[in-house]
């Protein structure tokens, strides 16, 4: 990947070039679901969606001013600080939508400490590292609000600093350099020592198990004649996903199942295009998600008057709402059943049959980690009302919507253990 400069010139080539290359992926997905087959005799259909996730990158800056100029970080790039109202927007978001979007953080100017002197590579002042002007009780507030709205606000890990400084000049990224070449083993190990002890200091919680690397800069696999790739080194801490595109990941022909792979057990999935450019704030949502997550940059579910916050978000939730509508997708309620739904709607094979359906689990099961959790959405839409039973499948169907004419339900299935096939019947309601 050439080398460039201008964080808004890099985020637009990616995405220009991821569109077209996710796409693709995603289709591919799809059919091998089975979601594209014809209505049976009876006119039934039915897919195992694919599963929409949100995730929020850069969330955690204090002031939004890009200092790339000064060597300092872009930060959010929108022409005021931040507040706690903008957290409450994450909340509002999960809440309005009855999901878990996915936080993203960048914690250096959460320091109260100072801890980061210790650390020169991951800020702009090195050993003289001075957080004093963000510290305050807006610290606290937003805090209380990550805390006390955990159900809708997921905590993932982005970065210390986002960047990486020698010399007291920046180099993209934190993780990986420009060529997505992961960092020396021990600077990785100290960022990560450090990300997690800024979320000590400030009682967020453990350690995520998601992970966004910044700039999107990362090797699928070990890079640059390191032993062993940083999924592996981020695994060993209890991460077990990485969300990142694939078209600005070195490596990326090593992917197994095109929308997500396996690196050292850890799934990593397409991110694909964002909708927005990294600043844009105050924008209503339009366009074509091209994969299965819904990526933004903070500004983008925000206002520039913070007081005005939730005019931006109610766009958004407008934007999303009819993703969990639609016959093809649903949105996750979280990282774990989307990780789930992902991985059973590229690779359970569905049989449409007359009176039912049947589900052939094998290739989840021999995956290098299959899901923890057992359960799986279908959807299915029939001109008739519908009766369903099963013996090898527990079944827990959604009240039905009436659907251009059609009865469409979504149905939570749950694998019972150690079966690797299951049917699921179907008959007209008497």
């Amino acid at each position: 990947m050439k080398r460039v400069s201008n964080r808004r010139d890099f985020m637009k080539g990616t995405v220009r070039v991821a569109a077209g290359f996710t796409a693709g992926l995603a289709a591919a997905g799809r059919t091998a679901s089975g979601s594209g087959q014809q209505p049976n005799a009876r006119g039934v259909t039915a897919v195992i969606p694919m599963p929409i996730q949100v995730v929020i990158d850069d969330v955690g800056w204090w002031s939004g001013h890009d200092g790339s100029k000064q060597q300092e970080p872009y930060r959010t790039g929108i022409p005021r600080d931040h507040v706690p109202a903008d957290y409450e927007a994450i909340a509002r978001l999960g809440r309005l939508l009855g999901i878990r979007p996915q936080a993203a953080m960048i914690l250096c100017e959460w320091d109260r400490n100072n801890i980061l002197r210790k650390l020169p590579t991951s800020t702009w002042m090195g050993a003289n590292w001075d957080n004093s002007k963000w510290v305050g009780p807006w610290l606290e507030e937003a805090a209380d609000i990550i805390r006390s709205n955990s159900e809708h606000f997921e905590m993932t890990m982005h970065g210390v600093g986002h960047e990486y400084w020698t010399d007291g000049k920046f180099t993209r990224a934190e993780w990986a350099d420009s060529n997505g070449t992961m960092r020396p083993v021990d600077q990785v190990e100290a960022h990560l020592d450090n990300f997690e002890a800024l979320l000590n200091q400030n009682k967020l919680g453990p350690l995520p198990v998601s992970f966004v690397p910044t700039a999107f800069l990362h090797g699928f696999g070990p890079t640059g004649g390191h032993t062993m790739s940083l999924a592996e080194i981020l695994g060993r801490r209890g991460i077990v996903y990485i969300n990142t595109p694939f078209e600005s990941m070195q490596n990326r022909a090593a992917v197994s199942h095109g929308v997500f792979g396996f690196d050292a057990g850890v799934i990593t999935i397409d991110r694909g295009q964002d909708l927005m450019d990294w600043s844009d704030i105050g924008k209503t949502p339009a366009g074509q998600l091209q994969g299965p997550t819904c990526g933004l940059h903070w500004p983008n579910l925000l206002h520039t008057d913070p007081e005005r916050n939730a005019e931006t978000v109610d766009g958004w939730v407008r934007f999303l709402q009819p993703f969990n509508s639609a016959m093809g997708t649903l949105l996750a309620a979280n990282s774990e059943s989307f990780r789930t739904q992902l991985v059973h709607h590229v690779c359970t094979r569905l049989t449409l049959m007359d009176d039912g359906i049947r589900f052939d689990f094998a290739k989840v099961d021999i995956l290098p980690r299959p899901p923890v959790q057992h359960e799986l959405i279908l959807k299915l839409r029939s001109p008739r009302a519908l009766n369903f039973t099963s013996d090898t499948i527990n079944v827990t169907p959604e009240p039905p919507t009436e659907t251009e004419g059609s009865h469409q339900y979504t149905l939570r299935l749950s694998r019972i253990p150690g079966r690797k096939e299951a049917q699921l019947s179907f008959a007209a309601r008497s």
